[in-house]
């Protein structure tokens, strides 16, 4: 690709062509499919034959001479395996790992004589709860953070590969020190998927006629529970340090609730610092909060209803941010919200209304 400057830019520059992946579970084959998608070519490398035949089919790929980037998509404890045998082969590569925790990575690279400079930690802010390869998704990184964490021996040219990659696979870098990193995740990654987990481990022995009562709120709690344990083990065990300070605030927090179960005042006080802690989290693509309006709107069950509204969405230029349905099998209308800000709520609802639509009062 030719720039018509006649000087290359220098995400072009860095981009790699040639990218060998070893490890093809989730991570590793998303990026793949990614890439592949942006005319680079892959190799997927794994100790496991099928999830690599899988993973090479998946994304089409072949064998890569020479790459320009070797991606670590596996454990950080098998690191050790793959570090020295990857850099005798290519030596002039960039390296980078996609783990989620930085300073037991940067010990490993820095045994080894040569690889420090050549090497950019990193952590894409993505995933799912289900692995494997078979889960992969081209589009897991679009809009999402992807820490990376350089040392003082880290080459610009290493780190502008890795940065023009991130970018490549529609992620941001966030640039932030190993410590920082490993802090940070323990606190918004680590933490709930313990939680999540401990919560679901109640449910052992329910009666299943209980269970038959379960709400969208133990869904949406538990859903993370669902992930591949023996992958969180890795994780869990290699951030420990942090995390021990952590559950030790949970314990006591645990123990709070149990100490004022008595006290209504009290576990009213509990519940609002924990709605404080909720409102910190930041809106869709990480960006800031924002605060929505709810407008409910019943209409009949008949093609073109939803249709009819975002046409009109459309000529008014009104952005829906959600939208929840509401039908029971049988029932001749159904209830849409439609999350909006609260300028385009009301100027949805005063249109609608005008103009014959069975709309409600907005919620805040």
């Amino acid at each position: 690709m030719a720039p018509s400057s006649g000087s290359e830019p220098s995400s072009l520059k860095f981009t790699p062509t040639q990218v060998r992946i070893v490890g093809s579970g989730l991570i590793g084959t998303s990026i793949g499919l990614a890439l592949v998608q942006h005319g680079v070519s892959v190799e997927m490398i794994d100790s496991d034959p099928a999830s690599q035949s899988l993973a090479s089919d998946l994304i089409g790929g072949g064998s890569v001479g020479q790459p320009q980037l070797v991606i670590f998509a596996l454990p950080t404890n098998k690191l050790d395996e793959v570090l020295n045998r990857e850099f005798k082969l290519n030596p002039q590569s960039t390296f980078m790992d996609v783990g989620s925790v930085k300073n037991e990575v940067l010990l490993k690279v820095e045994g080894i004589a040569g690889l420090a400079s050549r090497f950019v930690p990193s952590h894409p802010m993505a995933g799912r709860e289900i692995g494997g390869a078979g889960s992969a998704r081209a589009d897991l990184f679009q809009g999402r953070s992807w820490v990376i964490t350089p040392i003082s021996q880290t080459s610009p040219e290493s780190l502008q590969t890795v940065e023009a990659l991130i970018t490549l696979l529609g992620a941001t870098a966030l640039k932030m020190s190993p410590a920082d990193h490993d802090a940070a995740v323990a606190k918004v990654s680590h933490l709930p998927q313990i939680v999540s987990s401990l919560l679901a481990k109640q449910l052992i022995g329910t009666k299943h006629e209980w269970m038959e009562l379960s709400g969208q709120g133990l869904r949406d709690s538990t859903r993370i529970a669902g992930s591949d344990a023996h992958l969180w083990k890795e994780i869990i065990f290699s951030n420990r340090q942090v995390l021990s300070g952590l559950l030790k605030g949970l314990r006591d927090d645990v123990q709070l609730m149990i100490d004022n179960l008595e006290n209504s005042n009290q576990i009213e006080k509990i519940l609002e610092q924990g709605r404080s802690g909720r409102d910190l989290i930041p809106g869709k693509h990480g960006g800031k909060a924002r605060e929505y309006s709810y407008l409910p709107i019943v209409i009949d069950d008949k093609p073109g209803q939803l249709a009819s509204i975002f046409n009109l969405c459309a000529t008014l230029d009104v952005n829906v941010e959600d939208l929840s349905i509401e039908h029971s099998p049988g029932q001749l209308s159904a209830l849409i919200t439609l999350a909006l800000s609260p300028s385009d709520a009301q100027k949805l609802s005063n249109h609608l209304a005008s103009i014959g639509w069975n709309v409600h009062p907005i919620r805040n």
